[in-house]
């Protein structure tokens, strides 16, 4: 059920750099949300202590979107790619997660992605895959977004139609996979009645079904306890893999997690 409230419905600039020149372009800060180090709490690397790094600013908007002050009212602060590596550097933790929002809108971002890998860092790019910068990263943390997860046109009927619009351009997804050494297609699902359209889409990415992780739509315990049984098994049936969002059991859905 669409329960969520976003009462403003605006296309900040900063939201609407899509192609893949903003993204290559040269800049030498980003708006970022958050920074933070913490264990990964979804898919394949699960539990791996990481930095996480969350741009601010996005291309789509999903009605679910557990994120909000990243995309439907995106806020930050502008921060140089120096301080972010120095961030990553001070840490001492080598695995690196850049999220969002949309990360592969903000311009930079395949300059910071180079950067960190050149000093040897691991790179997961959690992305929508709407847009192709031309990054090469470790692990591709690749999440489509299906036609349910539209925000409702009655109250947001500009960005139900953007979304549409941009939300599976399985060209430019095929060619960020393509890109990537790894990759991971994880699903949110909300309803059993959206197997149908993951199956079409696994078959158009042509990638493998153990690679596929199917995560339920929620953010408190109770909401990922009652989805897991049906979820679950609809997984094991096709050869996917279900994935927890082992953040919420460990913290809570807070910020810095």
């Amino acid at each position: 059920m669409k329960s969520v409230d976003h009462s403003v419905d605006v296309l900040p600039a900063e939201n609407l750099a899509e192609t893949p020149g903003d993204a290559r372009a040269s800049a030498s800060s980003l708006l970022i949300s958050e920074t933070f180090v913490s264990l990964q709490g979804e898919g394949e690397l699960t539990g791996t202590e990481s930095v996480f790094i969350r741009t601010s600013g996005c291309n789509l908007r999903c009605w679910f979107c557990d994120t909000p002050y990243a995309s439907w009212k995106p806020e930050g602060t502008s921060q140089s790619i120096d301080s972010l590596l120095h961030l990553v550097a001070e840490s001492g933790v080598k695995h690196v997660v850049l999220t969002g929002g949309e990360p592969l809108i903000a311009k930079g971002m395949v300059s910071l992605v180079d950067q960190l890998r050149a000093a040897g860092n691991h790179v997961t790019i959690e992305t929508a895959g709407t847009v192709d910068p031309g990054v090469s990263c470790d692990l591709l943390s690749l999440s489509p977004k299906l036609r349910a997860s539209a925000p409702d046109a009655a109250d947001h009927a500009r960005w139900a139609k953007l979304h549409a619009e941009r939300r599976l351009p399985i060209d430019t997804m095929k060619q960020l996979i393509r890109s990537a050494k790894a990759t991971q297609v994880k699903f949110v699902v909300d309803s059993s009645e959206e197997m149908a359209e993951i199956d079409e889409v696994v078959g158009q990415l042509a990638v493998p079904a153990d690679s596929v992780w199917l995560m339920p739509q929620g953010i408190s315990v109770e909401q990922l306890d009652a989805a897991r049984p049906w979820l679950e098994s609809l997984a094991e049936s096709r050869g996917y893999r279900y994935c927890d969002r082992m953040q919420i059991r460990w913290y809570g859905n807070r910020r810095g997690t």
